[in-house]
């Protein structure tokens, strides 16, 4: 998997219609990445919920990011559809999964918000099913992220023939600077991917407790410490073409192939969903797990999902390097903060402000980017040296070849200083501090 690069659409505002566990999950996402969040839902327990999920995200992001925090946006509960989507750069619809209350929503938001990116949180829904009759289709696409959303990267995001493709790379854009990935489909299904591939996994296992052949508990033991573990950091394919061994994925094929027209699962027969049924897995679910809460179990997704996170991160890895990436973001934003030029006059950088401070700070902020040995700092320097030229471009040039993980983030510093106009006052500063 190649991560997108560290950057994306700057803090905007965002409205989240609609605050059960993803409608909440999705204001967390955005607030911990400084987007200020205007959030509808009608029910009396939505500030509750909100206010859980962000406790919940805060304790799963400090434990994440080793870098520091953007400032956290504000999020404020909107009394109407109209209200929250008033001047929203991003919209994401999470309300229940019934087409006719999704049209009813899209057709109050577009009443007010015709051009913003609209983005259905659906599980199921192809975008055209959520476009016919909408006042602006070409503003909706899918975006269907997984819970916990403040954690977990993947975004699946759908547009029709009738989305603008413009809007469309926009929103994930967006979806990227707020540390996701958004894996485009490349065609309109029901369910998309991930859900369909659950879906035959929900369904065999309804069976196999409804049989008797297993209990709720020993699933989630053949996946948790089998084939899950594996998944999570290698996916479907990629583990099968490591089990055909030195003759990769074709000789998996021939030895595994002929086993599909073994009658080996029941993925085509769907079981009698009655109260038996629900009966059997809620009571095997209760004594499974009923010894905590759902917010003692949700801390503790949160803990395992965070460290086996940071493991790959370490390993620079699967969602590990999404989460490397986004920290870079953060860094390089943090740091570019040390040193940004205030704006005087017609937003003009000030004239008055010490060029010898933006210098140092600049010089400051690279020299103490991370805990690199002292000796490739100075291997750093004298590239620059060389080069006569101790400018940050220069400086960012030398270290991208010592820290290559790092160079996105560097670069990302100085694309920020040149945007507000200083960056050659600055190189000037420095060169006669040189001399």
């Amino acid at each position: 998997m190649t991560p997108p690069a560290a950057t994306g659409a700057a803090p905007g505002r965002a409205a989240i219609i609609g605050a059960g566990v993803i409608g909440a999950g999705w204001a967390a996402r955005f607030a911990l990445n400084g987007w200020d969040v205007a959030v509808h839902d009608p029910s009396p327990n939505a500030p509750r919920a909100i206010a859980r999920c962000m406790e919940n995200a805060r304790a799963a992001w400090g434990a994440l990011f080793d870098a520091p925090l953007p400032p956290e946006g504000r999020v404020v509960f909107a009394r109407s559809t109209a209200e929250a989507v008033e001047g929203a750069d991003y919209v994401q619809e999470s309300v229940s999964e019934s087409l006719d209350l999704k049209r009813r929503i899209f057709a109050d938001i577009q009443a007010a918000a015709p051009d913003a990116p609209l983005g259905s949180s659906t599980s199921g829904f192809t975008p055209s099913d959520l476009q016919r009759g909408a006042r602006a289709p070409g503003s909706i696409l899918v975006a269907h992220p997984f819970n916990p959303v403040y954690l977990l990267p993947l975004v699946e995001t759908v547009g029709s023939a009738q989305t603008d493709p413009a809007l469309m790379d926009a929103a994930e854009e967006i979806l990227r600077g707020l540390g996701m990935f958004p894996l485009r489909l490349r065609k309109e299904i029901d369910a998309h991917i991930a859900d369909r591939l659950l879906e035959a996994v929900w369904r065999e296992a309804l069976w196999l407790v409804r049989d008797g052949v297993a209990t709720t508990e020993e699933i989630d033991e053949a996946i948790r410490l089998g084939f899950g573990l594996r998944w999570a950091q290698m996916g479907l394919f990629e583990t099968y073409r490591i089990a055909g061994g030195e003759a990769g994925m074709r000789h998996f094929l021939a030895q595994f192939g002929p086993c599909l027209a073994l009658p080996w699962t029941r993925l085509t027969d769907v079981p009698p969903f009655d109260e038996r049924l629900v009966e059997l897995i809620a009571a095997q679910s209760d004594a499974q797990s009923g010894r905590w809460t759902i917010a003692e179990l949700e801390r503790i997704r949160d803990s395992n999902l965070t460290a086996f996170l940071r493991a790959l991160r370490r390993a620079d890895w699967g969602a590990g390097k999404l989460v490397a990436a986004h920290e870079g973001r953060m860094r390089a934003v943090a740091a570019a903060d040390r040193f940004r030029v205030p704006a005087g006059e017609n937003g003009a950088p000030d004239p008055g402000w010490p060029l010898a401070i933006a210098a140092k700070a600049l010089r400051a902020a690279l020299a103490g980017w991370d805990d690199a040995p002292a000796e490739r700092w100075t291997a750093t320097q004298s590239l620059v040296e060389q080069n006569r030229a101790p400018r940050p471009a220069a400086l960012v040039t030398a270290r991208c070849r010592l820290e290559p993980q790092s160079g996105e983030a560097l670069q990302a510093i100085v694309a920020i200083v040149d945007e507000d106009g200083p960056l050659a006052r600055v190189e000037q500063t420095l060169v006669r501090e040189r001399s």
